[in-house]
Parts: C-alpha cells; sequence; structure tokens
C-alpha cells in the first residue's frame, strides 16, 4: 500500500485513539505548569478528605474525543506514606494505574506513579475526580494495600475493551472493577461481572464495527471480538454515572487550570 493511500485510511481512525493508557507520553505542556496542576488536584482531593478517590487526564487533544467522553486515562488514587529518593517520608497521592506496555501496546501492566507524572503527557490541564463514599473508599485502600487489586489485572489489553466481560481490560475498565471490588467485597472475576452486567451501563461509541475492524489491522490495541453487539465501554463519565445512581459518590467534578470546579 503506497504512504499516502495508508495516510487516508489512518486518518479514519480518530476514534480509537482516544483511550489509549500509556505511562510515558511526550510532554506538550509548560512542566511548571504541569507541577502546579498536579498539586492543585492534590489540594483539592485533600481538601474534601478524600482518602481514595477516581481520577481522570486528557491524554488526545480535546476536539479529537467522540462525543460525551471527556477524558481518556482513569486510576485510583490513595492518600499514602511517600518516600523520596532522600529516604524522607512525605504524605501523597499514589495512583494506581493500568497502563499499555512501551512496544507492546496490546498488553498492559500495573504501575503505581504520582500526580506529576499522571499529568506530564496530558494535552490540556484538566482533571476529572470522583469521591467515593467513605465505605468504599476505606475498602478501596484495603484492596490495594493487601494487593488483591492485582488479581483483577488482565494484561491483554484493547482500548474500547467490553466492561460486561473478561476478556480484555483497558484502565477504566481495571477502575471499574477495582470499585466493583471495593463494593461487593469480592475478587471473583466471575461474580463482578455478573454484578457489572446486571448495575453498570456502558458509555456506547458512535462509531462503526467496519471502521474499528479496519483500525485494528494498523493498531493492535485495537478488536471489537469483546463485543457481541453494540461497541460500548467503560468511561470516566459512566462510572460516575454508575457510583451517582446509587448514591456511592460523595462529588464528582472537573477541575481545570485556574482552580474552577464543574459538577459533574
Amino acid at each position: 500500500m503506497c504512504v499516502s493511500r495508508l495516510f487516508i485510511l489512518l486518518a479514519l481512525f480518530s476514534l480509537p485513539t482516544w483511550a489509549g493508557s500509556q505511562a510515558n507520553a511526550p510532554v506538550v505542556l509548560a512542566p511548571e505548569k504541569i507541577v502546579k496542576f498536579a498539586k492543585d488536584v492534590e489540594k483539592y482531593a485533600a481538601s474534601k478528605g478524600a482518602r481514595a478517590f477516581i481520577i481522570a487526564r486528557v491524554g488526545r487533544p480535546e476536539k479529537d474525543l467522540p462525543k460525551g467522553v471527556l477524558f481518556t486515562h482513569t486510576a485510583i488514587a490513595v492518600y499514602s506514606n511517600i518516600q523520596l529518593d532522600s529516604g524522607e517520608f512525605v504524605q501523597g497521592y499514589a495512583i494506581h494505574n493500568l497502563y499499555q506496555l512501551d512496544g507492546k501496546p496490546d498488553r498492559s501492566h500495573l504501575v503505581q506513579d504520582y500526580p506529576v507524572d499522571f499529568f506530564w503527557g496530558a494535552q490540556s490541564l484538566k482533571a476529572g475526580i470522583i469521591i467515593p463514599s467513605d465505605e468504599i473508599q476505606t475498602q478501596l485502600i484495603k484492596l490495594i494495600a493487601s494487593g488483591d487489586n492485582t488479581k483483577l489485572h488482565n494484561p491483554k489489553y484493547s482500548v474500547i475493551a467490553n466492561p460486561m466481560n473478561s476478556q480484555l481490560q483497558n484502565c477504566t475498565e481495571h477502575t471499574l472493577d477495582m470499585l466493583n471490588a471495593a463494593i461487593y467485597q469480592t475478587t471473583d472475576v466471575l461474580k463482578l461481572k455478573a454484578n457489572t452486567r446486571a448495575y453498570f451501563t456502558a458509555q456506547q461509541l458512535k462509531t462503526s464495527r467496519f471502521r474499528l475492524a479496519l483500525g485494528s489491522i494498523f493498531m493492535d490495541e485495537i478488536t471489537t471480538k469483546d463485543h457481541p453487539g453494540k461497541i460500548a465501554t467503560a468511561t470516566f463519565g459512566s462510572i460516575h454515572k454508575y457510583l451517582d445512581h446509587y448514591q456511592l459518590s460523595q462529588y464528582g467534578v472537573t477541575l481545570n487550570e485556574d482552580g474552577d470546579t464543574t459538577v459533574l
């Protein structure tokens, strides 16, 4: 295939690029602004008494995001004792992520990083923040402290993973699985997926199977094989609606660079 035809085909695939979860995305914003914003996010969460919360970032240009999708990467932040390179311990938020493997975008691993790392590759300084109920926060902390969150990790990655089954997984589905493990106090994946199907509504993506199938020819992390019907996946917004519907969240906001918040 000639280069020009390849570029034309790739131009059709703006949707599949929105949900990537890369750990080492190149910096596009001023580092000093990223550092300040990361601190602002921590201060906001701490001001609300959050011990554990859902955090999201915009890792693609916002103009490229599908309608109704606000963020591209979602994780769990936990207030922790953090050891610095000097050996000193400080308190702050550690972020527990599922990231794609470098060079193997259809595989993932679990990585703990910190707010500056989390926002380093952001395309805009906007954060999604959902603070769950106190009981869910407590259970999330127990889940991560015990290491049982690793039992929920499926390294087979797809940007449009179907959260209703366990064939594939992306960062937001992993976050949802952790939340459900906290809600139902189990790491039994079969039980968690049964409850997901019963109570969670995934966000339908407005694109055709043909475009996604064609995109999978060029991108290893795109597949529809785990979707028996319409393409729908877990998003930050759908997680907020889920928790809000069952009165399991205290706050759900977007926080921007100026410190302004918008209630979800």
